[in-house]
């Protein structure tokens, strides 16, 4: 597993794909947070953090689209499938390597905190709910992406399914409480929220960091990674 990841991680750095969800990431990010925090005065991170959901699902993709289509369209695929490591180690491995590019991104943003001291008081329940947050859902979202590259050989195919996969959810949460609320009984909307991956989000960005709230997004990622190692499994001895 360990190899998997490693070899993973400097493929990002090796090619573009790495540059490219950074670079863009942080243009958009900081960009806000100056238009946001600077120009605005503000010694709040939320409203920059809730922008940064809202990109996150259109930046995953590009993170996620080559974890296993780059090896398919390759043919390397047969190399990872007959070497000594379980499908469940690679997966994990290079779910790993994704995740580790995503915090890498995270750490890049730790400056914000820094440098809204000068307009406030920083804080720190915001702060590190946000930051949680962020974490809990990105990875879910790249255990998303990881299972949907897993699907196809094209690149272009596995990033557009992610995308199409992250809007879907989001509307199917968003649409019935903007347009049902009044009208949807009290026992739906409380499904609604148990299955609502922004909901919970929300809570954890007000710095109520509840155990169920974390096994909720750690549950995502396994059941979509242990999808993934099913799906391998079909392919490898189709």
């Amino acid at each position: 597993m360990l190899a998997v990841f490693k070899r993973d991680f400097k493929a990002y750095f090796t090619s573009a794909i790495g540059y490219i969800y950074l670079g863009a990431y942080i243009f958009v990010l900081n960009l806000i947070f100056y238009l946001n925090n600077a120009l605005g005065a503000s010694a709040s991170l939320a409203g920059v953090f809730s922008f940064m959901l809202l990109v996150m699902m259109f930046i995953t993709p590009i993170l996620t689209m080559r974890v296993f289509s780059e090896d398919f369209k390759q043919k390397t695929d047969q190399l990872l499938f007959t070497s000594p490591v379980k499908l469940s180690g690679i997966v994990v491995g290079k779910y790993l390597s994704s995740l580790a590019v995503f915090v890498c991104l995270l750490l890049l943003t730790l400056l914000w905190p820094f440098a809204i001291s000068f307009f406030g008081e920083n804080n720190i329940a915001e702060v590190v709910g946000n930051y949680a947050g962020i974490l809990c859902i990105g990875s879910a979202y790249i255990a998303m992406g990881v299972f949907i590259s897993s699907l196809t050989e094209n690149q272009v195919v596995a990033a557009v399914g992610s995308l199409g996969l992250f809007v879907a959810l989001y509307l199917l949460e968003v649409l019935p409480l903007v347009f049902f609320q009044s009208t949807l009984p009290a026992f739906v909307m409380r499904a609604l929220y148990f299955f609502s991956i922004f909901g919970r989000y929300s809570s954890i960005t007000r710095g109520v960091l509840a155990l169920d709230d974390i096994v909720y997004f750690l549950s995502i990622s396994a059941v979509f990674l242990f999808l993934t190692v099913r799906g391998l499994e079909k392919r490898r001895w189709a």
